[in-house]
């Protein structure tokens, strides 16, 4: 079986790499396309790095750009791509430019793809990773979901003859790096004691960014909070404080550049909380028993909300008091698997093809 793989952002090489690894390990041939959407170092490379990820086959480098010229760069980069490998599957992953891109250009070159991480819904269609999974879903051959509540959403939009529950697979990287951290100290900014407890931060999604007010109330309710908090700064974000001139180090704020998975995942494991609009970081805090909070009206992990693990505070009302909350004594289950997705997902992947 040949399957060629596009990612192109942070959360996807981090969802590649246990993919990558079943692949190798059933002998089957893959092929890594790299469109370049994250090409900072940081954001990009260091995960290949860390996660064992083998070097990208191709690298389309498109760089940065508005929603229509980046995915533009992208499906004219990629057609060539797909016609020369002439994969039996493209794989796609979550909802960046990169997957919508992956996904109409094999669909237009009539090769079938397969949705990973598909069926989740944030039902707000002004986010435009609501609209880059919706469309993806629609389009793919296959979809790989990671929850029942995936599932019931694919059902409801009449995709349930193509879906398939395979669990999340960054389940199963979180598992095996938390194995892997859990007794190392973690790499945190100058003046913050691991000990005496600290939060975790990312801000990055335009709604939270891109308006300078929205972003100068967001930076002052992280300021104002009892603890550090680390904050590892997104490019977006750096680039859009120094514009609206936002100190990101402000009060408890301690700003840091984005960590390595590893030592991302040693950070929220030893932490107090976190404070987020990442979708990623949600269901990793709450995998790794870490109390979390959303500053955004909904998420699409809805699993993360049982018995409080995950509170949403989109209006900055409730972050003060939240945020430095214990984590729940009711003991979490598994709504996102064993730590076993990858391989579920090679397998259907194969199965599919006979």
């Amino acid at each position: 079986m040949k399957v060629l793989s596009v990612v192109g952002a942070r959360p996807q090489f981090v969802k590649l790499a246990p993919v990558a690894a079943a692949l190798t390990a059933s002998g089957h041939e893959h092929v890594i396309v790299h469109t370049g959407q994250h090409y900072d170092n940081r954001m990009s490379d260091v995960f290949f790095e860390d996660l064992h990820i083998p070097a990208p086959d191709v690298h389309l480098g498109v760089g940065s750009g508005g929603h229509g010229a980046q995915t533009g760069a992208m499906l004219a980069g990629l057609d060539a791509v797909l016609e020369e490998h002439a994969p039996e599957w493209v794989l796609v992953y979550g909802d960046t430019n990169s997957t919508l891109a992956g996904a109409v250009s094999a669909v237009k070159l009539h090769l079938p793809v397969a949705h990973l991480e598909a069926g989740l819904r944030s039902f707000n269609r002004a986010m435009p990773e609501e609209h880059n999974r919706v469309l993806t879903d629609h389009a793919a051959d296959l979809l790989l979901a990671p929850t029942e509540v995936a599932m019931g959403h694919l059902a409801a939009e009449g995709l349930a003859d193509r879906s398939v529950l395979v669990g999340d697979v960054m389940t199963d990287v979180c598992f095996l790096v938390r194995d892997g951290v859990r007794d190392r100290a973690p790499a945190l900014p100058p003046g913050v004691d691991p000990t005496a407890g600290y939060l975790v931060s990312t801000i990055h999604r335009a709604e939270n960014t891109d308006d300078p007010q929205r972003l100068a109330a967001i930076v002052g309710a992280l300021a104002a909070l009892p603890l550090p908090v680390v904050l590892l700064a997104h490019p977006r974000l750096v680039a859009r404080a120094s514009t609206f001139g936002i100190d990101l180090a402000a009060g408890s704020l301690r700003q840091a550049p984005p960590l390595p998975y590893p030592d991302m995942v040693s950070a929220v494991l030893h932490s107090r909380g976190v404070v987020t609009d990442s979708g990623g970081l949600q269901k990793e805090a709450y995998l790794l028993g870490v109390p979390c909070t959303t500053l955004r009206t909904e998420t699409e992990w809805v699993e993360t909300l049982a018995d409080g693990w995950n509170v949403l505070d989109a209006d900055l009302s409730a972050v003060a008091g939240v945020a430095v909350r214990p984590a729940p004594a009711v003991p979490q289950g598994r709504p996102y698997g064993d730590g076993h997705a990858a391989q579920a997902v090679v397998r259907v992947l194969a199965d599919a093809l006979r």
